[in-house]
Formats: C-alpha cells, structure tokens, sequence
C-alpha cells in the first residue's frame, strides 16, 4: 500500500488555480534515466545531468522550495551513498530510477547491436538473471535507506520502457525481441519491489509504446558510435511527453 501524500507535497498537489501551491523540498535519485543523459546540453560533472531531463522540467514548472538534482548516469543500487545525502526529513518527493546498470544495461546493448543473435539472447537472459536473483535485495536496500533518510517523503519509482520498437528498422526481430522482453522482465522485479517497499510504481512501457528506438516517432535514441552514451537513452522529446508526463499522472 502506498504511503499517504505529505502535507507540503499534497497542498501543492490539490491546490486550486487561485490558490498558491505550497513549496515543494525535491530530490531526484538514479540513473541516467533520471539525469537527462539522451538529451544535450549537460551540466559541468561527470554524471550527464541536463537541464531537458524530467527531474528539472518538474522542478521548473512546479512550486518548489528545493530541488537537489543527485541522478547521475552510470549509477547503480550500490553506488547512491552520494545522491543519498541529498536526503533529509524536509524532503516531500523522490524520484528515481534504478537498476538497469545493475543488470547491464550498457554491455547488454553493444552485445545486441554488434554481436550475433545468439550474442544478444545470452547477454539479455543474463540480465534477466540478475534481476531475478540478485537485483530484488539491492532495492529492497535503495528503498529501505530512502524511507529511512526521508521519512516524509512521497517516493516516485520510475521504470523503463521497452527500448526499440518491435518492428522497427535497427538490429533485427529477434534481437529487437529479446531486448524488449528484458524490459519486460526489469520491470517485473522492479514493480514487485516498489510495491513491497510501499512506494509508488510508474510503468512507463504503455506511455512509450509506439515512440521506441529505430521507430517512425522515436522518444528513445538509436545506437550511435559517435554519441554512444546517448545511445537508448530518452531524447528530449521522451523526457518531455514521456517521463514527464507520466510523473504528471502521479503529481498532478
């Protein structure tokens, strides 16, 4: 069962027009699903942060009293102690995504996009493994730490899409398959997860249909030598009508 809203954190959801929201103490955690990484310009640092990326497009067109913009690409569930100092009993709403590079989502993709479809099956049932087995007791962990340093807090868990569209024009079906029934089955371990810590779960693989990677309107980069750090990562688009709206669904 999800928690009930803070007061700060549900004024400012249920306030009317005429009404001035009350402020919101906002902090993003994960990924680079979460820092904006797939959407240039970057801010200085080495964890791809931009300004296109949902997390500062909520904070911009919301009432807020602090944003601490902690996401960083490259994170996984073992490396959060930083982003979880941004944390504290003032803060009324977290957001976060977290997980794919746990299972290997970067090594999972070149696999598929340069190797055999053997190649990308076996690194996607990998992933799939991990997931199962190892991923479940590093969010319990990643959730637990964020109940305890913001106990206040209304706390958001972001999934991820399905990457590339089914019929779509890069790599082949079989491997545009198994990419996506990985997807399929993060989002399972990820959910039930979210459900069991009582945070709030938001599938984002409806929202995203139809907009993958390689597909006639794509929210979702393609792979790219030359900007390989984008590569199946949310464009600016993706985050806008994308993440952003789904997080809209839930905050208002």
């Amino acid at each position: 069962m999800c928690a009930a809203l803070p007061a700060a954190l549900a004024v400012a959801l249920t306030a009317p027009a005429a009404q001035a929201a009350a402020p919101v103490d906002y902090v993003a955690l994960g990924d680079s699903y979460s820092s904006g990484t797939g959407a240039p310009p970057y801010n200085s640092g080495g964890c791809y942060r931009s300004s296109r990326g949902y997390a500062q497009l909520w904070a911009d067109t919301h009432a807020v009293s602090s944003f601490k913009y902690a996401a960083c690409g490259g994170a996984t569930t073992d490396s959060m102690t930083d982003q979880f100092a941004s944390l504290d009993a003032g803060t009324d709403l977290v957001t976060i995504t977290i997980g794919g590079n746990d299972v290997g989502f970067a090594s999972t993709m070149i696999t598929c996009v340069t190797g055999s479809d053997s190649s990308c099956t076996g690194a996607v049932d990998a992933g799939v493994e991990k997931a199962r087995t190892v991923l479940p007791a590093k969010l319990d962990a990643t959730y637990a730490t964020i109940r305890t340093r913001a106990p206040n807090a209304t706390v958001v868990v972001l999934g991820y899409p399905r990457l590339v569209e089914p019929n779509g024009t890069c790599m082949n079906a079989t491997k545009r398959a198994a990419l996506n029934r990985g997807a399929d089955d993060l989002h399972a371990v990820i959910s039930a997860r979210a459900a069991a810590a009582g945070v709030r779960y938001v599938d984002a693989r409806t929202h995203f249909a139809g907009h993958g990677a390689c597909g006639s309107s794509p929210w979702i980069n393609q792979f790219s030598l030359l900007r390989l750090v984008e590569s199946f990562h949310p464009n600016a688009t993706g985050y806008r009508s994308g993440y952003l709206a789904l997080l809209n669904g839930v905050t208002g």
